[in-house]
């Protein structure tokens, strides 16, 4: 098995993931922090191009809503921390 771009891609990707869970877990850091959120974006986003470039469309999926619901996230709690300093 070679070991390529889009291996290398995946993997960073997914080892993202499962470090944001990892530490969220071991309460390290908290599932609505910008850390935390920023994590699986970039994971999945990375992990979506990953399967995008191998053409495997069900990873494509997963991983882009993943990284979609992450971005609605990050969205929302950046709109959340706008609207308590208007305060």
């Amino acid at each position: 098995m070679q070991f390529n771009f889009n291996d290398a891609l995946g993997f960073t990707g997914v080892a993202m993931l499962l470090a944001a869970y990892l530490f969220n877990l071991l309460g390290k850091i908290s599932k609505q922090g910008y850390l935390y959120i920023i994590m699986n974006a970039i994971g999945g986003g990375l992990a979506c191009l990953a399967s995008y470039l191998i053409n495997y469309l069900p990873f494509v999926i997963l991983e882009g809503t993943w990284m979609l619901v992450s971005v609605l996230a990050l969205i929302k709690l950046l709109t959340q921390q706008n609207a308590v300093k208007q305060q």
